[in-house]
């Protein structure tokens, strides 16, 4: 089914599925999700006069069937507007990050296994590694605990991102989400997360990790944001 996505949107739409079909792999790939956990959502723009549109995961299916098909679409009320599957039970939390975001064209969220014990804890990761201040700015915050099933979700990641320079945060007892400027740049978030989520506990077992001067942060960040990398 088709119709409802404008005909002037179609493309672009297209392009979503397939590029968030993939990008589903990478979590399975880097254990960031076990079974059916986990999903990615990428922000579509709107044309002609048509508000933006989001492709998201369905619910409950396996990574091993997912194709640009079996992805669904949604507008930023997250309510079905093609797809034969219901969305993903997080799509609620997706929609309210997009509605009052809108720099924020990808989200993430996973269940990997580090990332998400500091969740369990209700503790932000400190800023300790060069790879924290490059990516994340500073601390992964935690964020307030929150129940699937409406956009409390959503709201808490937005009140605790808002303003901030990290693209993860830590919902307590829940797990990880990330943000980009598509779905891509919110899976390396996800995949460097949990890196520095398993680095910083393991160096804790050791003793106590030492802090990163703000001033040293801020030069790390800039450099990492404005010129590593091909331009």
């Amino acid at each position: 089914m088709t119709a409802d996505v404008p005909a002037s949107m179609r493309a672009a739409v297209d392009d979503a599925k397939e590029r968030v079909a993939a990008l589903h792999a990478e979590l399975p790939r880097w254990e960031l999700v076990v079974w059916t956990a986990g999903n990615v959502s990428e922000r579509v723009n709107g044309r002609d006069g048509h508000p933006d549109l989001f492709v998201i995961k369905p619910s409950g299916v396996s990574y091993d069937d997912l194709d640009a098909d079996a992805i669904v679409v949604c507008d930023l009320d997250g309510e079905l507007v093609e797809g034969s599957r219901s969305p993903s039970s997080d799509t609620a939390a997706h929609a309210y990050v997009y509605r009052h975001m809108p720099e924020v064209g990808g989200v993430v969220h996973t269940h990997s296994t580090y990332a998400t014990a500091w969740a369990a804890r209700g503790e932000g990761i400190p800023c300790v590694l060069t790879m924290m201040a490059d990516e994340f700015g500073g601390p992964v915050p935690i964020g307030p605990f929150a129940i699937i099933g409406d956009d409390s979700i959503g709201r808490g990641i937005v009140e605790t991102l808002r303003g901030h320079r990290s693209p993860a945060v830590l919902m307590q007892n829940h797990g990880p989400f990330t943000i980009g400027r598509d779905a891509r740049s919110a899976v390396k978030a996800s995949v460097l997360l949990e890196e520095v989520a398993r680095t910083v506990h393991v160096s804790r077992q050791l003793g106590d990790p030492l802090p990163i001067p703000q001033e040293a942060v801020d030069s790390l960040y800039d450099r990492y944001q404005n010129v590593y990398g091909q331009r």
